[in-house]
């Protein structure tokens, strides 16, 4: 009787066990996270907006970026970072990398942005700065 009340309690305890998913990483078939199958690049480097145009240089490229809600929130979250509308801010963002459509002027590859990681100052390189003007 014992070891019947025995079982019955063992079986009751394992099968009342919950098993959910960690909402964490969900992964797909080939092993990628939700995040990286999305068709986004993350990219990092020097943003600049100015009059109507917007640039991002990596280390390797430079990219025109297409205007968005997204540019016009990066250039309000650099603000305080800038001490003239031309200076480069560091940016971190995730968007959609596309060529440049036949026919038009600018850089060879454009980039949407679609996510906002990070906006910070450039270190200052103002000892490196020549600028040009009038006294």
């Amino acid at each position: 009787m014992k070891k019947l009340i025995f079982l019955l309690v063992l079986a009751v305890t394992f099968t009342s066990c919950k098993n959910e998913p960690k909402k964490e990483s969900i992964e797909t078939n080939d092993g990628r996270t939700e995040k990286q199958s999305d068709g986004l690049t993350l990219l990092k480097g020097e943003f600049v907006y100015y009059s109507d145009a917007a640039v991002l240089q990596t280390n390797s490229q430079i990219y025109g970026v297409i205007l968005n809600d997204k540019v016009d929130e990066i250039n309000k979250q650099a603000i305080p970072f800038k001490k003239e509308d031309t200076d480069f801010v560091l940016v971190e963002v995730r968007g959609k990398i596309m060529p440049k459509p036949e026919g038009e002027e600018g850089w060879d590859n454009r980039i949407e942005i679609k996510e906002i990681l990070n906006v910070s100052a450039l270190k200052s390189e103002a000892d490196n700065v020549v600028k040009l003007g009038t006294n």
